[in-house]
């Protein structure tokens, strides 16, 4: 994981959660104060930020469970051979 990559993903959970502290591998989800409607801020947020798109088979909540998973995402689709998913 980037150690950037990682900071910039912690940064803009704890923007929406002030006063939440965040390890990287801290399970989002179960500490409760994650919903539906986060989660897909996350995806936009991952998106834009990283000029990147999350293809359909790598929306599992378990890509977007920890600030590690994120990251871990984010370098998978930052990979050359990710950058043509989804072109034809």
């Amino acid at each position: 994981m980037s150690e950037q990559t990682g900071r910039t993903i912690r940064d803009f959970v704890l923007s929406r959660f002030p006063g939440v502290e965040l390890d990287d591998d801290v399970d989002i989800f179960t500490l409760g104060f994650v919903n539906s409607l986060f989660a897909m801020e996350l995806v936009m947020f991952l998106e834009k930020e990283f000029g990147l798109r999350i293809p359909n088979e790598e929306m599992s909540l378990d890509n977007f469970r920890t600030v590690s998973a994120m990251s871990a995402l984010v370098g998978r689709l930052r990979t050359p051979d990710a950058a043509s998913v989804g072109e034809a």
